[in-house]
């Protein structure tokens, strides 16, 4: 248990696994290691619910948490639900996981927290203009900043390319399921992002999400025009950002 003040307990609900840390949030470090558990099958509210409890109670928290979510949220509620059970559509989510946990819950769309980590402690830190963020793992989630303000929701994982939602063709997932080498799914994954630069003409991108870990593998087989840089907090850069979310108004 850990009542500071500048401590909150982030939380990264994905379409695979949940985990969580508890997070300085004025330095942006995880004070003890991550606690990762499966996504359960089916991912409803209830079942999801009981994996983020066991998580705050790994921890022995009684603070605020923070929880990124992989949809849209408002005000708490998800709107959407690509990759977990479609029962989250319209849920009060935060209402549902501060019953859960006993702890008072803030919901964030997880790659708008990633895109939060980034921009206070990570590569976006003191940049201007429009800087995206595009995770890349199960989906594709994206965080859109202008001039450091966040655009939330922009979803543009689900964006049409060829008639279908362009993450289901250059996901790390779609890469797995079709068995692609790296340097097929580069080539899906550069034609999404040129789609993204000619939509936003952003002055920098930023890839998060778990492919990163292999950024080697594709990074340089890229061609955008902006530069393209991977995520500095790397995997954690959702706990990190969710944690931020958990003390915004």
């Amino acid at each position: 248990m850990d009542t500071h003040p500048a401590h909150v307990l982030g939380i990264d609900i994905g379409g695979s696994g949940i985990k969580g840390a508890p997070v300085d949030i004025h330095t942006g470090t995880l004070l003890a290691p991550r606690h990762r558990l499966l996504t359960p099958d089916p991912a409803k509210p209830g079942n999801v619910a009981q994996v983020v409890t066991e998580i705050v109670r790994h921890f022995d928290w009684d603070g605020p948490v923070g929880c990124g979510f992989p949809g849209v949220v408002r005000a708490g509620v998800t709107l959407t639900a690509a990759n977990v059970h479609k029962q989250w559509v319209g849920a009060d989510a935060a209402a549902l996981l501060s019953q859960a946990t006993g702890c008072p819950v803030r919901m964030v769309n997880d790659a708008d927290a990633a895109g939060m980590a980034e921009m206070t402690f990570g590569a976006g830190k003191g940049h201007q203009g429009v800087v995206l963020l595009v995770t890349v793992g199960t989906g594709l989630g994206t965080a859109l900043f202008v001039d450091g303000k966040l655009v939330p929701n922009t979803e543009l994982g689900h964006i049409q390319i060829e008639g279908v939602d362009a993450e289901t063709r250059a996901s790390d997932a779609a890469r797995k399921r079709d068995d692609l080498s790296w340097k097929k799914w580069a080539a899906r994954l550069n034609d999404y992002l040129h789609t993204l630069e000619r939509l936003l003409w952003p002055d920098l991108i930023i890839l998060g999400g778990g492919a990163v870990k292999k950024q080697a593998e594709f990074m340089p087989l890229l061609t955008l025009a902006a530069p393209v840089v991977p995520a500095q907090l790397g995997n954690d850069a959702g706990i990190v950002g969710a944690a931020l979310a958990g003390v915004v108004p």
